[in-house]
């Protein structure tokens, strides 16, 4: 087996060429070639739609990822290419009417703010109950909503290869500072660390801290190997999309070793080091590229966990998910879990009704192995936690969805399980309403007590 597997490395590393970055965004859309396939009007409203949510695409992506032929139905299409839908019609109509007449950038500008205003720009608590302070002030660029996981924004770090069409922390890229989460400030970031002896976990997330140099990721990873007062934090994730949108970061790009170095180094001090890879489509998994990255982050000894949200007009079919978990579990990765698409953003164009979710979930879930099956959901990141539909029951002739916190800012609530009224159309925790008559689901009192104190 291990000739084999060499020889088919071999042979891909010998298809593998080192290339540069090209990025295309909204100001460079029209300079696509692939683009002169379509029509007219739909390259116009992709113009609208980018002048208020972010885009941003790479070559890699448009030359290896998407199926022009299938265009527009292809799904790593529809995961990073604009559509009309992902604006609600009369906002549409604005920015586009704005368009047509030729308006100026700074009308343009003033009109793209006000309608991300009434896209939720920071879902379940981000900019009120997450960020913590030390001595009074606020800590830029952490947010810590549960007990054991901080996460850290490093400010290098807050864009990415591509930008995900339904990504829920797009208002990090639409260059609005007050709607930014980040920080570069190292000794204020381990400052706070120190003082919280309960964190196991460092979440390092974006953005992508992969568009990171590997100089810049190690001044924050570094001390905790350095540091006797930092030894509680364990684990060390990185949250990203690199191993999709640019593969190249970890085989081709010039400081790709010197990045594996520091993980391994990570490793062998004893930290557990995971990756914490963004899959919306088992397609993302197909190019020799994207394999050989996956197996040289192995070799290194990190853990490689997948997650993604389900999306209608990209992967809401459970063979999607199916062949993306089995295709997963077959690379040594960890598929993790299955998120709903959460209320933010592009939400109205790719959120599925939660009963559909579970439907889907359960169909893929029935047709993986048992190491398929370590993948949670569907889960929301809502203000409270994350909520898992665990599925649908009948229950003293009612029919409820039967639901648990899988993390909760009250660790109390973790694993306890709540039932909420079926409902056929619910999209989102804020939708459902209590099973069995009850007024309240039982965390609500104390998550509004939470949220007046922001804490």
């Amino acid at each position: 087996m291990s000739s084999v597997l060499k020889f088919y490395n071999d042979k891909a590393l010998g298809e593998i060429e080192a290339r540069n970055f090209k990025v295309f965004n909204d100001r460079s859309l029209e300079k696509i070639p692939q683009l002169a396939r379509l029509s007219d009007a739909r390259r116009f409203e992709m113009k609208v739609v980018s002048s208020v949510l972010p885009f941003r695409v790479n070559e890699y992506v448009i030359n290896e990822l998407i199926d022009w032929d299938r265009v527009p139905d292809d799904p790593m299409f529809q995961l990073t290419f604009p559509q009309r839908g992902m604006l609600a019609p009369d906002s549409f109509e604005r920015m586009a009417e704005l368009h047509r007449r030729g308006a100026d950038k700074t009308e343009i500008a003033a009109l793209a703010r006000e309608l991300r205003e009434e896209l939720n720009p920071h879902p379940a608590g981000q900019l009120d109950m997450n960020l913590p302070r030390m001595d009074g002030e606020v800590v830029e660029g952490l947010q810590h909503k549960y007990r054991e996981t901080v996460l850290f924004f490093p400010s290098q770090g807050q864009t990415c290869h591509s930008y995900c069409t339904f990504c829920f922390r797009w208002a990090q890229f639409v260059g609005d500072k007050e709607l930014r989460i980040a920080s570069s400030q190292c000794d204020q970031v381990l400052g706070y660390l120190r003082r919280h002896p309960r964190v196991t976990d460092l979440l390092v997330t974006g953005g992508d801290p992969m568009v990171m140099k590997t100089r810049n990721l190690a001044q924050y990873l570094e001390p905790l190997l350095e540091d006797a007062g930092l030894s509680h934090v364990q684990t060390i994730r990185i949250g990203t999309k690199a191993l999709t949108f640019w593969p190249h970061r970890f085989v081709t790009d010039n400081d790709a070793d010197e990045l594996l170095d520091l993980f391994e180094r990570l490793v062998k001090a004893g930290r557990h080091v995971a990756i914490m890879a963004h899959y919306n489509h088992w397609r993302e998994l197909e190019t020799p590229i994207a394999r050989e990255a996956i197996r040289r982050l192995r070799e290194t000894g990190v853990e490689i966990r997948s997650q993604g949200p389900l999306l209608a007009h990209i992967n809401d079919d459970p063979d999607v998910w199916v062949r993306l978990w089995k295709t997963q579990v077959q690379l040594g990765i960890i598929p993790y879990y299955m998120f709903v698409e959460r209320d933010t953003g592009a939400r109205r164009y790719f959120e599925v009704p939660l009963a559909r979710a579970a439907r889907i979930y359960r169909e893929a879930m029935q047709h993986v192995s048992g190491l398929g099956r370590t993948a949670r959901g569907p889960s929301m990141s809502a203000g409270p936690g994350k909520v898992e539909v665990q599925g649908v029951a009948e229950i003293q002739g009612e029919k409820v969805f039967v639901l648990r916190f899988i993390q909760a800012r009250n660790p109390e609530w973790v694993q306890r399980p709540f039932f909420a009224r079926y409902d056929e159309e619910a999209t989102w925790l804020n939708h459902l309403k209590p099973a069995f008559g009850e007024e309240k689901f039982f965390f609500e009192d104390e998550y509004e007590a939470m949220r007046a104190g922001n804490g």
